[in-house]
């Protein structure tokens, strides 16, 4: 109990160099390219929930929005094998970093807007003033509206962010509770262990839907400015 709460969060490094890149690239090595006529069923099963996950969220978009299918299925590949390998005994999972998260978000939001100021000038330009604005609170509402614009990828970062740290923190707690308790009540530590059990598997949830929710939320700030 006396090990740092936060140590697994702290980036890994090999004989003093940071080894995150490495580990960054590890989860393209679960998605193989298919180099058979027949694929076996692992291979079948990926392919068939990525096209179903791929005609859901490219359901709402235009022709120009579904240019970007190849990014948002490689997107949510990404964040969800990540997370998923993240919840293995002494493992780092990178999406526990704000900073990786602002450096996925920021990119795909800007190029979003930029799309939208590109292709939809006076339509983008309109969301910062809504109809029927009275005169007084035009520059209020343009201020507001310009910061709420802003504020998009910090919240789609944070909330990865906070959603997966959570959940390691409380699989980090109850874990230690349940070594603790072996020594005092084989009952109770018995009972914490199931508790832990359930957070797993719940975790794995969590890992999925979030990757989910992140690449949803691209995807609609990509439809309103498609």
């Amino acid at each position: 109990m006396n090990e740092n709460l936060f140590a697994s969060f702290i980036a890994p490094t090999m004989m003093g160099l940071p080894i995150v890149t490495l580990i960054i690239m590890f989860p393209s090595l679960l998605f193989p390219t298919p180099k058979r006529l027949i694929n076996n069923r692992t291979i079948s099963i990926q392919q068939w929930l990525i096209q179903l996950t791929s005609k859901q969220m490219m359901a709402i978009h235009n022709q120009k929005g579904q240019t970007w299918s190849l990014m948002l299925m490689s997107l949510i590949m990404f964040i969800g094998s990540t997370n998923i390998l993240g919840l293995l005994p002494h493992s780092f999972t990178p999406t526990t970093q704000l900073s990786m998260n602002l450096g996925m978000a920021i990119p795909l939001w800007s190029a979003t807007v930029f799309t939208g100021f590109r292709h939809k000038t006076k339509t983008s330009l309109a969301h910062f003033l809504p109809q029927g604005t009275p005169a007084p609170l035009i520059p209020m509402l343009v201020i507001i509206e310009t910061i709420s614009l802003f504020i998009q990828p910090v919240a789609l970062a944070v909330r990865l962010t906070a959603n997966i740290t959570a959940g390691h923190l409380l699989i980090h707690l109850i874990g230690g509770a349940t070594l603790a308790l072996l020594n005092i009540s084989t009952m109770t530590a018995f009972i914490t262990f199931t508790i832990l059990t359930l957070l797993t598997i719940l975790e794995f949830a969590v890992a999925l839907i979030q990757a989910y929710v992140f690449t949803l939320l691209v995807s609609l700030y990509l439809h309103d400015n498609t």
